[in-house]
């Protein structure tokens, strides 16, 4: 047992030394391969072939320069980013994010998230991730239009539906992938619609696409609720975020029963005690693309809490669904103490180490993002089947297919934990479930 820490804290400093600067990278990798000694144990082959180290490593990294005009007619320059990171179960998939916080560890980090997320969803699809510092906030159709435009010009020449199908992110929904689907076909002279997931349902989008990462999130939360005798109904709960993510969250929570009484944006968080007004919520951010501190305008009863962290506010069930490293260790201590019994991530990585390590210790359900929130990869490769058919499913049938996928990857992950004798760990099911099927066609492809 010491020679496998030994090893694979020798992997993880090769990591830190190859790839300097890049701590969320970093932190992913770490919570990643801290829980594979039990495999390498069990299944010595993948030491001797250098599997962990060899999916550490990007088998592309793209970094490309954009230049677009806003409406003044001034040039900007933003910087480019797609991760080709592992295509050993099948052409590339992960998202594209644009926001200023974007670089190439952020990008890394959410790729290497991707190779086990999408081995989890049990569908033939690799990981990769992109985007671009480009911040969409304030800006007008046109100059995203532009932008987007000029993104593609360059990212078509690497994409391809056997080759790297992205999808959307945070700052990335329907506006932004009509513009880079059009500006791909434009380029390329070619329908060739399975290049891109999270498309609109008029021109070769799945239904459910848009709601799939939100409502996979919960079917994974009532999952865990169910495996501990426990269930949505009458549960208060808060969800971060404002975007598609937490949007779909609240609204397949107010479907099962609960009752989400808190929400937020970068700017501060909406405490309503009697319940989120969903069509409100809707209209705000999906229509008027205003901040959520005009909710309050709305309802006299809600309060607006500036800058505030809604970990502070007492619930049973908390599903994190904005950006990465929301919740530290304080806030995972505050969660517990108001007695928080679930946690699921619907956002990438949300919750830092040293609150995980405070879920895990205090016994609650902690659902990781790679197992929680595979939900919106799901559908998008069930919507790359329906563009290679050339067919289009209905709506109830393709949620039915993203509730079955949930409940398997629950079921792997909850089976594997247990079987590595840590029953109830979903974060060590899901890394091993994960890392076992793409480390098996690895070997099997040879040294590639």
């Amino acid at each position: 047992m010491p020679q496998t820490h030994a090893k694979i804290d020798q992997i993880y400093d090769q990591v830190v030394q190859r790839n300097p600067g890049e701590s969320e990278f970093h932190q992913a990798v770490r919570e990643v391969i801290d829980t594979l000694g039990p495999v390498l144990r069990k299944y010595p082959q993948y030491a001797e072939s250098k599997i962990i180290e060899r999916i550490c490593e990007p088998e592309r990294q793209i970094i490309f320069r954009v230049p677009w005009q806003d409406d003044n007619g001034e040039v900007h320059i933003n910087r480019g980013f797609r991760v080709e990171f592992n295509s050993a179960l099948g052409p590339y998939k992960g998202g594209l994010r644009f926001h200023p916080s974007v670089y190439l560890g952020i990008v890394k980090f959410l790729g290497f998230e991707q190779i086990f997320k999408n081995a989890l969803t049990g569908m033939p699809i690799g990981g990769a991730k992109g985007g671009s510092d480009f911040d969409p906030k304030g800006k007008s159709d046109s100059e995203v239009m532009r932008f987007c435009q000029s993104f593609m010009t360059e990212l078509f020449r690497h994409l391809g539906e056997y080759t790297d199908v992205p999808a959307g992110d945070i700052g990335v929904g329907a506006r932004e992938i009509g513009y880079l689907f059009g500006q791909y076909k434009r380029i390329t002279n070619r329908y060739e619609s399975g290049v891109l997931t999270g498309k609109s349902p008029h021109w070769g989008g799945a239904l459910v696409r848009r709601e799939a990462t939100g409502y996979g999130s919960v079917y994974f939360m009532d999952e865990m609720l169910k495996a501990r005798g426990e269930s949505l109904e009458g549960k208060v709960c808060v969800v971060s975020g404002s975007g598609n993510v937490a949007i779909y969250t609240i609204e397949k929570i107010q479907t099962l029963g609960g009752k989400v009484v808190a929400c937020s944006d970068s700017d501060g968080v909406i405490f309503h005690k009697r319940g989120i007004d969903l069509n409100l919520l809707k209209q705000l951010k999906n229509v008027e693309r205003r901040r959520i501190a005009d909710y309050a305008d709305e309802h006299s009863d809600a309060e607006y809490i500036p800058g505030g962290n809604i970990w502070d506010i007492p619930c049973k069930v908390a599903m994190p669904s904005a950006t990465q490293n929301e919740i530290n260790e304080a806030s995972a201590r505050q969660l517990v103490a108001n007695g928080c019994i679930a946690v699921g991530e619907g956002a990438n990585m949300p919750t830092m180490p040293e609150g995980v390590k405070v879920f895990q210790e205090a016994g609650i359900a902690y659902g990781p993002g790679k197992a929680a929130n595979a939900g919106g990869v799901a559908t998008s490769a069930l919507e790359m089947q329906q563009n290679a058919s050339r067919d289009t499913w209905t709506f109830e049938h393709t949620e039915q297919r993203l509730h079955e996928i949930m409940k398997e990857i629950h079921r792997s992950c909850y089976e594997t934990a247990a079987e590595f004798g840590s029953p109830g760990n979903y974060v060590i099911g899901a890394n091993i479930v994960g890392f076992l099927r793409v480390a098996e066609a690895m070997l099997a492809f040879g040294v590639i």
